[in-house]
Protein backbone atom coordinates (compact mmCIF):
# COMPACT_ATOMS: atom_id res chain seq x y z
CA UNK A 1 0.00 0.00 0.00
CA UNK A 2 1.12 3.62 -0.43
CA UNK A 3 3.32 4.89 2.40
CA UNK A 4 2.73 8.63 1.91
CA UNK A 5 0.33 10.47 -0.36
CA UNK A 6 1.90 13.02 -2.69
CA UNK A 7 -1.12 14.36 -4.54
CA UNK A 8 -0.01 15.96 -7.78
CA UNK A 9 -0.80 19.60 -8.36
CA UNK A 10 -2.72 20.48 -11.53
CA UNK A 11 -0.45 20.05 -14.54
CA UNK A 12 2.03 17.93 -12.64
CA UNK A 13 2.97 14.56 -14.13
CA UNK A 14 1.20 11.35 -13.25
CA UNK A 15 3.27 8.25 -14.03
CA UNK A 16 2.73 4.57 -13.41
CA UNK A 17 4.57 1.29 -12.98
CA UNK A 18 2.39 -1.57 -14.23
CA UNK A 19 4.02 -4.98 -13.66
CA UNK A 20 2.35 -8.25 -14.63
CA UNK A 21 2.55 -10.67 -11.67
CA UNK A 22 3.77 -13.69 -13.61
CA UNK A 23 7.22 -14.09 -12.03
CA UNK A 24 9.78 -12.46 -9.78
CA UNK A 25 10.63 -8.76 -10.05
CA UNK A 26 13.03 -8.43 -13.02
CA UNK A 27 15.91 -5.95 -12.75
CA UNK A 28 14.65 -4.31 -15.95
CA UNK A 29 11.23 -3.84 -14.38
CA UNK A 30 12.87 -2.43 -11.25
CA UNK A 31 14.75 0.11 -13.39
CA UNK A 32 11.45 1.09 -15.06
CA UNK A 33 9.91 1.65 -11.63
CA UNK A 34 12.92 3.71 -10.52
CA UNK A 35 12.91 5.94 -13.61
CA UNK A 36 9.17 6.58 -13.20
CA UNK A 37 9.69 7.29 -9.50
CA UNK A 38 12.56 9.70 -10.15
CA UNK A 39 10.56 11.53 -12.81
CA UNK A 40 7.58 11.89 -10.48
CA UNK A 41 9.66 13.07 -7.54
CA UNK A 42 11.78 15.41 -9.68
CA UNK A 43 8.65 17.10 -11.02
CA UNK A 44 6.50 16.93 -7.85
CA UNK A 45 4.14 14.52 -9.57
CA UNK A 46 2.29 11.33 -8.62
CA UNK A 47 3.73 7.80 -8.68
CA UNK A 48 1.15 5.06 -9.29
CA UNK A 49 1.56 1.31 -8.85
CA UNK A 50 -0.88 -0.71 -10.93
CA UNK A 51 -0.80 -4.49 -11.04
CA UNK A 52 -1.70 -5.56 -14.58
CA UNK A 53 -3.14 -8.87 -13.39
CA UNK A 54 -5.72 -9.68 -16.05
CA UNK A 55 -3.74 -12.72 -17.27
CA UNK A 56 -5.61 -15.04 -14.89
CA UNK A 57 -3.94 -18.25 -16.06
CA UNK A 58 -0.38 -17.00 -15.38
CA UNK A 59 -0.84 -14.69 -12.39
CA UNK A 60 0.14 -16.10 -9.00
CA UNK A 61 0.04 -14.83 -5.43
CA UNK A 62 3.71 -15.76 -5.10
CA UNK A 63 4.56 -13.46 -8.00
CA UNK A 64 2.57 -10.62 -6.45
CA UNK A 65 4.44 -11.12 -3.17
CA UNK A 66 7.77 -11.20 -5.01
CA UNK A 67 7.02 -7.88 -6.71
CA UNK A 68 6.03 -6.23 -3.45
CA UNK A 69 9.03 -7.73 -1.63
CA UNK A 70 11.37 -6.32 -4.25
CA UNK A 71 9.75 -2.87 -4.24
CA UNK A 72 9.68 -2.81 -0.46
CA UNK A 73 13.41 -3.55 -0.37
CA UNK A 74 14.12 -0.68 -2.79
CA UNK A 75 12.41 1.61 -0.30
CA UNK A 76 10.75 3.85 -2.91
CA UNK A 77 7.15 4.56 -1.99
CA UNK A 78 4.23 5.20 -4.30
CA UNK A 79 1.17 7.40 -3.99
CA UNK A 80 -1.71 5.42 -5.48
CA UNK A 81 -2.26 1.69 -5.97
CA UNK A 82 -4.65 -0.25 -8.23
CA UNK A 83 -5.33 -3.77 -9.47
CA UNK A 84 -6.32 -4.02 -13.11
CA UNK A 85 -8.47 -7.09 -12.42
CA UNK A 86 -10.81 -4.91 -10.34
CA UNK A 87 -11.43 -2.49 -13.20
CA UNK A 88 -13.06 -4.76 -15.80
CA UNK A 89 -16.19 -2.64 -16.14
CA UNK A 90 -14.08 0.35 -17.06
CA UNK A 91 -12.29 -1.66 -19.76
CA UNK A 92 -15.50 -2.95 -21.29
CA UNK A 93 -16.98 0.54 -21.23
CA UNK A 94 -14.11 1.85 -23.36
CA UNK A 95 -14.51 -1.10 -25.73
CA UNK A 96 -18.22 -0.33 -26.07
CA UNK A 97 -17.47 3.34 -26.76
CA UNK A 98 -15.10 2.43 -29.56
CA UNK A 99 -17.55 -0.15 -30.96
CA UNK A 100 -20.48 2.27 -30.99
CA UNK A 101 -18.37 4.72 -33.00
CA UNK A 102 -17.93 2.03 -35.65
CA UNK A 103 -14.20 1.83 -34.91
CA UNK A 104 -14.35 -1.81 -33.83
CA UNK A 105 -16.20 -4.88 -35.06
CA UNK A 106 -17.19 -8.32 -33.82
CA UNK A 107 -15.15 -11.22 -35.17
CA UNK A 108 -17.05 -14.50 -34.82
CA UNK A 109 -14.25 -16.54 -36.40
CA UNK A 110 -12.73 -19.00 -33.87
CA UNK A 111 -9.31 -18.58 -35.50
CA UNK A 112 -7.73 -16.86 -38.47
CA UNK A 113 -8.68 -18.76 -41.62
CA UNK A 114 -7.01 -19.17 -44.99
CA UNK A 115 -9.36 -16.43 -46.23
CA UNK A 116 -7.72 -13.90 -43.91
CA UNK A 117 -6.15 -10.92 -45.61
CA UNK A 118 -2.32 -11.00 -45.64
CA UNK A 119 -0.84 -7.75 -46.87
CA UNK A 120 1.28 -6.46 -44.02
CA UNK A 121 4.93 -5.43 -44.30
CA UNK A 122 6.05 -9.05 -43.89
CA UNK A 123 2.91 -10.64 -45.21
CA UNK A 124 1.47 -10.78 -41.70
CA UNK A 125 -2.19 -11.35 -40.89
CA UNK A 126 -4.12 -8.09 -40.97
CA UNK A 127 -7.86 -8.82 -40.85
CA UNK A 128 -10.60 -11.25 -41.75
CA UNK A 129 -12.38 -9.57 -44.63
CA UNK A 130 -15.71 -11.32 -44.05
CA UNK A 131 -15.91 -10.27 -40.41
CA UNK A 132 -14.68 -6.71 -41.01
CA UNK A 133 -17.39 -6.10 -43.63
CA UNK A 134 -20.15 -7.94 -41.79
CA UNK A 135 -23.23 -5.72 -41.54
CA UNK A 136 -24.11 -4.29 -38.16
CA UNK A 137 -27.52 -5.94 -38.30
CA UNK A 138 -26.02 -9.38 -38.94
CA UNK A 139 -23.39 -8.79 -36.25
CA UNK A 140 -26.08 -7.85 -33.70
CA UNK A 141 -28.18 -10.89 -34.65
CA UNK A 142 -25.31 -13.35 -34.15
CA UNK A 143 -24.27 -11.72 -30.89
CA UNK A 144 -27.84 -11.82 -29.58
CA UNK A 145 -27.96 -15.53 -30.44
CA UNK A 146 -25.07 -16.09 -28.06
CA UNK A 147 -22.40 -16.75 -30.66
CA UNK A 148 -18.97 -16.00 -29.13
CA UNK A 149 -16.88 -13.28 -30.72
CA UNK A 150 -13.74 -11.27 -30.26
CA UNK A 151 -14.01 -7.51 -30.56
CA UNK A 152 -11.40 -6.16 -32.98
CA UNK A 153 -10.20 -2.64 -33.61
CA UNK A 154 -11.01 -1.47 -37.13
CA UNK A 155 -7.59 -0.17 -38.18
CA UNK A 156 -7.96 2.43 -40.98
CA UNK A 157 -7.03 1.09 -44.42
CA UNK A 158 -7.01 4.43 -46.23
CA UNK A 159 -3.26 4.78 -46.58
CA UNK A 160 -2.80 6.83 -43.41
CA UNK A 161 -0.04 6.61 -40.82
CA UNK A 162 0.16 6.42 -37.04
CA UNK A 163 2.63 8.90 -35.59
CA UNK A 164 3.95 9.89 -32.17
CA UNK A 165 7.03 11.56 -30.72
CA UNK A 166 8.91 9.44 -28.22
CA UNK A 167 10.85 11.35 -25.56
CA UNK A 168 13.83 9.01 -26.04
CA UNK A 169 13.65 7.66 -29.62
CA UNK A 170 12.20 10.73 -31.31
CA UNK A 171 9.74 10.71 -34.19
CA UNK A 172 8.01 7.36 -34.75
CA UNK A 173 5.80 6.59 -37.76
CA UNK A 174 4.13 3.44 -39.04
CA UNK A 175 1.75 2.89 -41.91
CA UNK A 176 -1.69 1.94 -40.66
CA UNK A 177 -1.80 -0.62 -43.48
CA UNK A 178 0.85 -2.61 -41.62
CA UNK A 179 -1.10 -2.84 -38.34
CA UNK A 180 -3.43 -5.79 -37.88
CA UNK A 181 -6.99 -5.48 -36.61
CA UNK A 182 -5.94 -6.30 -33.06
CA UNK A 183 -8.34 -7.59 -30.43
CA UNK A 184 -9.83 -5.37 -27.74
CA UNK A 185 -11.91 -8.10 -26.10
CA UNK A 186 -11.27 -11.83 -26.31
CA UNK A 187 -14.02 -14.27 -27.15
CA UNK A 188 -14.55 -14.90 -23.41
CA UNK A 189 -15.21 -11.20 -22.87
CA UNK A 190 -11.88 -10.54 -21.12
CA UNK A 191 -10.04 -7.37 -22.16
CA UNK A 192 -6.71 -7.67 -23.93
CA UNK A 193 -3.55 -6.04 -22.62
CA UNK A 194 -3.86 -3.24 -25.17
CA UNK A 195 -7.39 -2.27 -24.18
CA UNK A 196 -7.02 -2.65 -20.41
CA UNK A 197 -3.76 -0.71 -20.33
CA UNK A 198 -5.13 2.20 -22.34
CA UNK A 199 -8.42 2.31 -20.45
CA UNK A 200 -6.60 2.43 -17.12
CA UNK A 201 -4.06 4.98 -18.32
CA UNK A 202 -6.86 7.24 -19.53
CA UNK A 203 -8.94 6.84 -16.38
CA UNK A 204 -5.95 7.42 -14.07
CA UNK A 205 -4.96 10.50 -16.09
CA UNK A 206 -1.48 9.18 -16.79
CA UNK A 207 0.53 11.99 -18.36
CA UNK A 208 3.76 10.11 -19.17
CA UNK A 209 4.17 6.42 -19.98
CA UNK A 210 7.79 5.49 -19.24
CA UNK A 211 8.38 1.84 -20.09
CA UNK A 212 10.75 -0.57 -21.82
CA UNK A 213 11.72 -0.29 -25.47
CA UNK A 214 10.15 -3.71 -26.08
CA UNK A 215 6.76 -1.93 -25.83
CA UNK A 216 7.61 0.56 -28.56
CA UNK A 217 5.81 -1.45 -31.25
CA UNK A 218 2.67 -1.64 -29.08
CA UNK A 219 2.45 2.13 -28.90
CA UNK A 220 1.01 2.49 -32.40
CA UNK A 221 -1.98 0.40 -31.34
CA UNK A 222 -2.30 2.36 -28.11
CA UNK A 223 -2.32 5.67 -29.98
CA UNK A 224 -5.22 4.34 -32.08
CA UNK A 225 -7.14 3.26 -28.95
CA UNK A 226 -6.66 6.56 -27.11
CA UNK A 227 -7.77 8.59 -30.10
CA UNK A 228 -10.73 6.32 -30.87
CA UNK A 229 -11.95 6.62 -27.28
CA UNK A 230 -11.62 10.41 -27.37
CA UNK A 231 -8.49 10.84 -25.25
CA UNK A 232 -5.28 12.68 -25.94
CA UNK A 233 -2.48 10.09 -25.76
CA UNK A 234 0.08 10.52 -22.98
CA UNK A 235 3.71 11.39 -23.67
CA UNK A 236 5.66 8.19 -24.32
CA UNK A 237 9.26 7.53 -23.29
CA UNK A 238 10.72 4.11 -24.03
CA UNK A 239 13.78 2.90 -22.15
CA UNK A 240 16.68 1.02 -23.75
CA UNK A 241 16.78 -2.68 -22.99
CA UNK A 242 19.09 -4.31 -20.47
CA UNK A 243 21.19 -6.97 -22.16
CA UNK A 244 23.64 -9.67 -21.10
CA UNK A 245 27.37 -9.52 -21.98
CA UNK A 246 26.67 -11.50 -25.16
CA UNK A 247 24.11 -8.91 -26.27
CA UNK A 248 21.00 -11.01 -25.66
CA UNK A 249 18.08 -9.49 -23.80
CA UNK A 250 18.14 -10.23 -20.07
CA UNK A 251 15.82 -13.19 -19.68
CA UNK A 252 14.51 -15.01 -16.63
CA UNK A 253 14.61 -18.28 -18.54
CA UNK A 254 18.05 -17.85 -20.09
CA UNK A 255 19.95 -16.04 -17.33
CA UNK A 256 18.15 -17.25 -14.22
CA UNK A 257 18.40 -15.66 -10.75
CA UNK A 258 20.87 -12.94 -11.78
CA UNK A 259 17.99 -10.99 -13.36
CA UNK A 260 15.91 -11.02 -10.16
CA UNK A 261 15.97 -8.05 -7.80
CA UNK A 262 15.91 -10.32 -4.76
CA UNK A 263 19.17 -11.91 -5.91
CA UNK A 264 20.90 -8.62 -5.21
CA UNK A 265 19.09 -8.15 -1.94
CA UNK A 266 20.11 -11.58 -0.68
CA UNK A 267 23.68 -11.19 -1.94
CA UNK A 268 24.12 -8.19 0.34
CA UNK A 269 23.61 -5.16 -1.88
CA UNK A 270 22.39 -1.95 -0.27
CA UNK A 271 19.13 -0.83 -1.90
CA UNK A 272 20.48 2.69 -2.41
CA UNK A 273 23.58 1.29 -4.17
CA UNK A 274 21.46 -1.02 -6.34
CA UNK A 275 19.21 1.88 -7.33
CA UNK A 276 22.32 3.95 -8.13
CA UNK A 277 23.64 1.09 -10.32
CA UNK A 278 20.38 0.58 -12.23
CA UNK A 279 20.11 4.31 -12.92
CA UNK A 280 23.45 4.25 -14.72
CA UNK A 281 22.17 1.54 -17.08
CA UNK A 282 20.77 3.58 -19.94
CA UNK A 283 20.87 7.04 -18.33
CA UNK A 284 23.71 9.55 -18.26
CA UNK A 285 23.53 12.30 -15.62
CA UNK A 286 24.82 15.68 -16.78
CA UNK A 287 27.11 15.90 -13.75
CA UNK A 288 29.13 12.91 -15.04
CA UNK A 289 29.13 11.42 -11.55
CA UNK A 290 28.58 7.76 -10.82
CA UNK A 291 28.09 7.49 -7.07
CA UNK A 292 25.00 9.44 -6.11
CA UNK A 293 22.57 9.57 -3.21
CA UNK A 294 18.84 9.20 -3.72
CA UNK A 295 18.29 12.96 -3.54
CA UNK A 296 21.12 13.60 -5.99
CA UNK A 297 19.50 11.15 -8.42
CA UNK A 298 16.19 12.99 -8.08
CA UNK A 299 17.82 16.36 -8.69
CA UNK A 300 19.74 15.13 -11.75
CA UNK A 301 17.14 12.94 -13.47
CA UNK A 302 15.59 13.89 -16.80
CA UNK A 303 14.14 12.01 -19.74
CA UNK A 304 16.60 13.85 -21.99
CA UNK A 305 19.45 12.02 -20.26
CA UNK A 306 18.15 8.56 -21.25
CA UNK A 307 20.24 6.87 -23.94
CA UNK A 308 18.95 5.02 -26.98
CA UNK A 309 21.57 2.27 -26.95
CA UNK A 310 20.89 -0.91 -24.99
CA UNK A 311 22.70 -1.12 -21.64
CA UNK A 312 24.95 -4.10 -20.84
CA UNK A 313 24.85 -5.74 -17.41
CA UNK A 314 28.32 -7.27 -17.14
CA UNK A 315 27.53 -10.23 -14.92
CA UNK A 316 29.41 -13.51 -15.22
CA UNK A 317 27.36 -16.27 -16.80
CA UNK A 318 28.30 -19.31 -14.73
CA UNK A 319 26.04 -21.88 -16.39
CA UNK A 320 24.80 -22.87 -19.80
CA UNK A 321 21.21 -21.78 -20.40
CA UNK A 322 19.98 -25.36 -20.17
CA UNK A 323 21.57 -25.79 -16.75
CA UNK A 324 20.39 -22.57 -15.12
CA UNK A 325 18.17 -23.17 -12.08
CA UNK A 326 15.32 -20.68 -12.12
CA UNK A 327 13.72 -20.22 -8.69
CA UNK A 328 10.01 -19.65 -8.51
CA UNK A 329 8.91 -16.59 -6.53
CA UNK A 330 7.92 -18.86 -3.63
CA UNK A 331 11.38 -20.44 -3.68
CA UNK A 332 12.90 -16.98 -3.60
CA UNK A 333 11.15 -16.26 -0.34
CA UNK A 334 11.84 -19.62 1.29
CA UNK A 335 15.32 -20.50 0.03
CA UNK A 336 16.60 -17.33 -1.60
CA UNK A 337 19.72 -16.92 0.51
CA UNK A 338 20.83 -20.47 -0.23
CA UNK A 339 19.87 -20.42 -3.91
CA UNK A 340 21.48 -17.09 -4.61
CA UNK A 341 24.77 -17.24 -2.70
CA UNK A 342 26.65 -16.59 -5.92
CA UNK A 343 30.33 -15.61 -5.85
CA UNK A 344 31.13 -11.91 -6.07
CA UNK A 345 32.42 -12.14 -9.64
CA UNK A 346 28.93 -13.18 -10.75
CA UNK A 347 27.87 -9.54 -10.47
CA UNK A 348 28.68 -6.51 -12.59
CA UNK A 349 31.98 -5.00 -11.31
CA UNK A 350 30.46 -1.52 -11.30
CA UNK A 351 27.60 -2.74 -9.13
CA UNK A 352 30.11 -4.18 -6.65
CA UNK A 353 32.21 -1.01 -6.68
CA UNK A 354 29.18 1.21 -6.11
CA UNK A 355 27.99 -1.01 -3.28
CA UNK A 356 31.38 -0.86 -1.57
CA UNK A 357 31.42 2.93 -1.90
CA UNK A 358 27.92 3.25 -0.44
CA UNK A 359 28.91 0.93 2.43
CA UNK A 360 31.86 3.18 3.26
CA UNK A 361 29.52 6.14 3.27
CA UNK A 362 27.27 4.66 5.98
CA UNK A 363 27.69 5.59 9.61
CA UNK A 364 28.96 2.85 11.90
CA UNK A 365 25.56 2.66 13.60
CA UNK A 366 23.70 2.35 10.29
CA UNK A 367 26.06 -0.25 8.86
CA UNK A 368 25.90 -2.24 12.10
CA UNK A 369 22.11 -2.22 11.94
CA UNK A 370 22.26 -3.73 8.46
CA UNK A 371 24.98 -6.27 9.20
CA UNK A 372 23.57 -7.60 12.47
CA UNK A 373 20.63 -9.60 11.02
CA UNK A 374 22.99 -11.34 8.58
CA UNK A 375 25.39 -12.22 11.40
CA UNK A 376 22.69 -13.29 13.85
CA UNK A 377 21.13 -15.61 11.27
CA UNK A 378 24.29 -17.74 11.58
CA UNK A 379 25.60 -16.64 14.98
CA UNK A 380 22.53 -15.77 17.07
CA UNK A 381 24.53 -14.99 20.21
CA UNK A 382 26.30 -11.99 18.69
CA UNK A 383 25.01 -8.78 20.29
CA UNK A 384 24.61 -5.34 18.76
CA UNK A 385 27.18 -4.03 21.24
CA UNK A 386 29.80 -6.47 19.98
CA UNK A 387 28.91 -5.82 16.37
CA UNK A 388 29.34 -2.07 16.93
CA UNK A 389 32.96 -2.75 17.89
CA UNK A 390 33.58 -5.02 14.89
CA UNK A 391 31.98 -2.88 12.17
CA UNK A 392 34.70 -0.18 12.04
CA UNK A 393 37.32 -2.88 11.55
CA UNK A 394 35.70 -4.37 8.43
CA UNK A 395 33.90 -1.45 6.78
CA UNK A 396 36.76 -0.90 4.32
CA UNK A 397 37.15 -4.63 3.69
CA UNK A 398 33.69 -5.62 2.42
CA UNK A 399 31.92 -5.04 -0.91
CA UNK A 400 28.67 -6.81 0.00
CA UNK A 401 26.87 -6.98 3.34
CA UNK A 402 27.16 -10.76 3.36
CA UNK A 403 30.98 -10.40 3.24
CA UNK A 404 30.79 -9.84 6.98
CA UNK A 405 30.52 -13.62 7.36
CA UNK A 406 33.96 -14.11 5.81
CA UNK A 407 35.67 -10.88 6.82
CA UNK A 408 34.76 -11.16 10.49
CA UNK A 409 33.85 -14.81 11.11
CA UNK A 410 36.68 -15.33 13.64
CA UNK A 411 35.04 -12.76 15.94
CA UNK A 412 31.87 -14.85 16.20
CA UNK A 413 33.21 -18.32 17.08
CA UNK A 414 34.61 -19.74 20.30
CA UNK A 415 37.18 -21.85 18.45
CA UNK A 416 38.73 -21.21 15.06
CA UNK A 417 38.23 -23.73 12.25
CA UNK A 418 41.35 -25.66 11.17
CA UNK A 419 44.10 -23.69 9.46
CA UNK A 420 47.58 -24.51 8.12
CA UNK A 421 50.22 -24.22 10.90
CA UNK A 422 52.69 -23.01 8.26
CA UNK A 423 50.73 -19.76 8.20
CA UNK A 424 52.09 -19.07 11.71
CA UNK A 425 55.67 -18.86 10.45
CA UNK A 426 56.72 -15.23 9.73
CA UNK A 427 58.62 -14.11 6.67
CA UNK A 428 62.35 -14.89 6.87
CA UNK A 429 61.64 -17.06 9.89
CA UNK A 430 60.99 -20.64 10.80
CA UNK A 431 58.90 -22.68 13.20
CA UNK A 432 61.31 -21.94 16.04
CA UNK A 433 60.91 -18.19 15.54
CA UNK A 434 57.12 -18.56 15.44
CA UNK A 435 57.19 -20.57 18.68
CA UNK A 436 59.31 -17.92 20.41
CA UNK A 437 56.99 -15.16 19.22
CA UNK A 438 53.87 -16.92 20.47
CA UNK A 439 55.45 -17.81 23.82
CA UNK A 440 56.59 -14.23 24.40
CA UNK A 441 53.26 -12.83 23.18
CA UNK A 442 51.42 -15.04 25.64
CA UNK A 443 53.58 -13.77 28.53
CA UNK A 444 53.25 -10.14 27.50
CA UNK A 445 49.52 -10.20 26.74
CA UNK A 446 48.73 -11.85 30.06
CA UNK A 447 49.84 -8.69 31.83
CA UNK A 448 48.81 -5.82 29.57
CA UNK A 449 45.67 -3.75 29.32
CA UNK A 450 43.70 -4.76 26.23
CA UNK A 451 43.59 -1.31 24.67
CA UNK A 452 45.17 -0.22 21.40
CA UNK A 453 48.11 1.82 22.69
CA UNK A 454 49.23 -0.52 25.53
CA UNK A 455 48.98 -3.52 23.15
CA UNK A 456 50.96 -1.68 20.48
CA UNK A 457 53.72 -0.65 22.88
CA UNK A 458 53.98 -4.02 24.60
CA UNK A 459 54.20 -6.12 21.43
CA UNK A 460 56.64 -3.79 19.70
CA UNK A 461 58.84 -3.90 22.78
CA UNK A 462 58.64 -7.71 22.75
CA UNK A 463 59.78 -7.74 19.12
CA UNK A 464 62.83 -5.71 20.05
CA UNK A 465 63.62 -8.10 22.91
CA UNK A 466 63.52 -11.03 20.46
CA UNK A 467 65.60 -9.15 17.92
CA UNK A 468 63.01 -9.38 15.15
CA UNK A 469 61.01 -6.90 13.10
CA UNK A 470 57.54 -5.84 14.23
CA UNK A 471 55.95 -7.57 11.23
CA UNK A 472 57.59 -10.85 12.18
CA UNK A 473 56.12 -10.44 15.66
CA UNK A 474 52.64 -9.56 14.50
CA UNK A 475 52.06 -12.23 11.81
CA UNK A 476 52.12 -15.32 14.08
CA UNK A 477 49.83 -13.56 16.56
CA UNK A 478 47.41 -12.47 13.81
CA UNK A 479 47.18 -16.00 12.38
CA UNK A 480 46.84 -17.47 15.88
CA UNK A 481 43.85 -15.31 16.77
CA UNK A 482 42.23 -14.94 13.30
CA UNK A 483 43.19 -18.19 11.56
CA UNK A 484 44.63 -16.33 8.53
CA UNK A 485 47.09 -13.65 7.52
CA UNK A 486 44.58 -11.32 5.88
CA UNK A 487 42.63 -9.80 8.75
CA UNK A 488 41.67 -6.41 10.25
CA UNK A 489 44.26 -4.33 12.18
CA UNK A 490 45.82 -6.46 14.90
CA UNK A 491 45.52 -4.29 18.01
CA UNK A 492 41.87 -3.38 17.38
CA UNK A 493 41.17 -7.07 16.73
CA UNK A 494 42.75 -8.06 20.05
CA UNK A 495 40.69 -5.42 21.84
CA UNK A 496 37.45 -6.91 20.50
CA UNK A 497 38.48 -10.53 21.13
CA UNK A 498 39.55 -9.79 24.71
CA UNK A 499 42.31 -11.27 26.81
CA UNK A 500 40.76 -14.65 27.59
CA UNK A 501 39.94 -15.55 24.00
CA UNK A 502 43.26 -14.22 22.69
CA UNK A 503 45.37 -16.25 25.14
CA UNK A 504 43.33 -19.39 24.48
CA UNK A 505 43.86 -19.08 20.72
CA UNK A 506 47.59 -18.49 21.15
CA UNK A 507 47.77 -21.63 23.30
CA UNK A 508 46.11 -23.68 20.56
CA UNK A 509 48.46 -22.19 17.95
CA UNK A 510 51.50 -23.19 20.02
CA UNK A 511 50.22 -26.75 20.15
CA UNK A 512 49.80 -26.71 16.36
CA UNK A 513 53.44 -25.75 15.96
CA UNK A 514 54.66 -28.48 18.29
Amino acid sequence: MPETLHAASPGKPRVRFAPSPTGFLHVGSARTFIFNWLYARRNHGTMILRLDDTDVERNTDASVNSIFDGLKWLGLNWDEEYKQSERGDLHRKMAETIFQKGLAYRDFTPAHTSDSERSGAQGTWLFNLGMRELSRAESDRRAAAGEPFALRFRVPRDGGVVHFTDAVYGEQTKAAADIEDFALLRSDGMPTYHLASCADDADLRISHIIRGQDHLSNTYKHILIFEAAGFTPPQFAHLPLLVAPDGTKLSKRRHGPVVSVTTYRDAGFLPEAFINFLCLLGWSPKNDREQMTRQELIDAFSLEGINRANAVVNFKESAEPSNVVIPTPSEEGEKGRNLLSAPEDTFDPKALWLNAEHIRGLTIDDLTRRLLPIVQEKYPRVTSEKMLRITPLIRERIKLLRDVLTAADFFFVDQLPPYDPAELIPQKGDAAVAAKVLQRAKEVLANVEFKHDPLDQALRAAAQELGIKAGQMFQPIRVAVCGRKNAPPLFETLEVLGKESTLARIDRAMKKLS
